[in-house]
């Protein structure tokens, strides 16, 4: 392997984590310009989420297939091809005149990007830092992407609201070419002469696209039963078809890899590397973390921007705690406690997240106002810098350094499920109990008219809009519902609103209670004394 970097470190380690911030930003951005860019771009807004899933799905199918690329290429090389569609997309996106051109901009270029960069930086970590330095490292890359995500709402807030949406892109593609002016300075891996597996390529793009896909449409067709009027397949969701296609898919690829490998060809993810239980352990912890991060990073804004009307910039810097938190704890920790032990340290972050997320269910009450969620953000920023401080680590440290580009792909393939999944999960259980609490209120209430209950059953059972009050009274007095009724209607819809966030957030916290029984992967030695060198 290429000597470590001895000198120039702290630069190594701000290229890669901002590149990890770059490519983490632009969904949290997009989600909360998404009413501008639909208005700028002449669309819906249907139109800028279907951006979004695509984005996620480029990214979240080509991730493993980017990793074998960067073992092929070099990761330096990857990670600089990736730079430069990214670029390209970034810029594309900035100048898109119509939805058309932002998807190809922002939803393949970038995806595809970002699926030869993501798995690259977690190789080059390996590539530029000794064993002893790398938890260090990993958690200050992983607390990069965190902070991206808690930090994009304030980011895009100010910057669409002084400026324009576009502006973000043009900054990104500044960053970019600033990165790749310094790309040399950063110490490569040798690449491996090894045919490229296309068929597991293909297998696993299918696979996971299948996946990916049918979590993220859950919301509009159901997971199971199709919604009210939805699509439909032999009487069920497409959804509930989709998974099960994807998952005969991934089996079909397994046994690909396996046939491959037992043939003495190369397949794109040696067989033996899911069967190491530290890096299976890695993983799951990485799964559930994103699947629980990207719960509350759904549920806060909706709670701080929607039930108290906050702006877009001021939801960013109620959630800004998080931030400062998150990267106390993941450059702290390993700087303080070195030879900390990888899994009580994990398990004290899970524990801090779901004390956190569970102070924050006992503050939703009618009353509540932004200051209840300051400690839960402290907490859960604290909790997710501590994962972050070691789970990079131990994914890595658990094969030789000549597979981290794989483990990489893999790494970023788990994160994009998990956050796939967890924004679509909590985002069903909350309509779902938004619209049944809602339903109820209305039922039950003596001072609702019976023909205004009546209409309300009809018209929410394919599920309520998450509504402000502002927003719910415009919308009652369109449809020249009557002030006393639409008063009540308001009334319910606010408790309701509370009831939903409670049951949401409740459910990631059971998810992180869940993943505390699988934490006896994780190893209790550092990576350091553990790692596993190259032959």
């Amino acid at each position: 392997m290429t000597a470590r970097t001895k000198t120039g470190s702290g630069l190594v380690l701000t290229v890669l984590a901002s590149s990890q911030f770059l490519m983490t930003l632009d969904s949290s951005v997009m989600n909360v310009s998404m009413a501008t860019v639909a208005e700028d771009l002449d669309t819906t807004i249907t139109g800028i989420q279907t951006a979004i899933t695509l984005y996620t799905l480029v990214m979240a199918t080509l991730m493993i297939t980017g990793g074998k690329i960067g073992t092929i290429m070099g990761r330096r090389r990857a990670f600089a091809l990736g730079l430069v569609i990214y670029g390209v997309g970034t810029l594309t996106t900035a100048a898109a005149p119509n939805l058309a051109v932002l998807l190809i901009g922002w939803a393949f270029l970038e995806g595809v990007g970002a699926a030869l960069i993501m798995p690259a930086i977690v190789a080059l970590v390996a590539a530029n830092f000794p064993p002893e330095k790398r938890a260090a490292a990993y958690g200050l890359v992983a607390a990069a992407g965190a902070m991206a995500v808690a930090a994009g709402p304030l980011i895009g807030g100010a910057v669409t609201t002084f400026a324009s949406w576009r502006y973000v892109f043009v900054g990104e593609a500044f960053l970019v070419v600033a990165i790749v002016l310094v790309l040399r300075r950063i110490n490569d891996v040798p690449p491996v002469r090894v045919r490229l597996d296309l068929v597991g390529s293909a297998l696993s793009v299918a696979s996971l696209g299948m996946l990916v896909f049918g979590v993220l449409r859950s919301g509009e067709w159901g997971w199971i039963r199709p919604t009210p009027g939805g699509a439909e397949i032999a009487g069920l969701s497409p959804v509930i078809w989709l998974l099960l296609a994807g998952a005969l898919l991934l089996y079909v690829f397994m046994r690909w890899q396996t046939h491959l490998a037992e043939t003495g060809r190369e397949p794109l993810i040696d067989p033996k590397v899911l069967r190491n239980r530290q890096l299976s352990g890695g993983l799951t912890m990485f799964f559930a973390q994103f699947t629980v991060q990207a719960g509350v990073f759904f549920t806060v804004p909706l709670f701080l921007s929607v039930v108290l009307e906050l702006t877009a910039l001021q939801t960013g810097l109620r959630i800004l705690p998080l931030s400062v938190a998150l990267l106390l704890a993941a450059a702290g920790i390993p700087k303080l406690w070195p030879r900390a032990n990888p899994r009580r340290v994990v398990r004290l972050g899970w524990g801090a997240m779901i004390v956190g997320i569970l102070v924050l269910v006992t503050g939703l009450d009618p009353g509540a106002n932004a200051s209840i969620v300051a400690v839960p953000m402290v907490l859960m920023g604290l909790g997710l810098g501590a994962l972050a401080s070691q789970l990079g680590a131990v994914t890595v440290s658990a094969v030789p350094d000549s597979q981290s580009a794989e483990v990489g792909g893999l790494q970023n393939t788990a994160t994009n499920l998990g956050a796939s999944l967890g924004t679509a999960l909590i985002g069903s259980v909350l309509i779902a109990t938004l619209s049944a609490a809602i339903v109820a209120g209305v039922q039950m209430n003596p001072d609702v008219p019976d023909s205004v209950k009546a209409q309300a059953t009809t018209e929410l059972a394919s599920g309520v809009p998450f509504l402000s009050d502002t927003q719910l009274e415009a919308a009652l007095a369109d449809a020249a519902v009557p002030q006393s009724s639409a008063e009540q209607i308001v009334d319910v819809n606010s408790d309701a609103r509370l009831e939903a966030l409670r049951v949401a957030l409740s459910i990631a916290a059971l998810v992180g209670v869940g993943a505390l029984f699988f934490t006896g992967n994780v190893p209790r030695e550092a990576p350091s004394a553990s790692v596993t060198a190259d032959p």
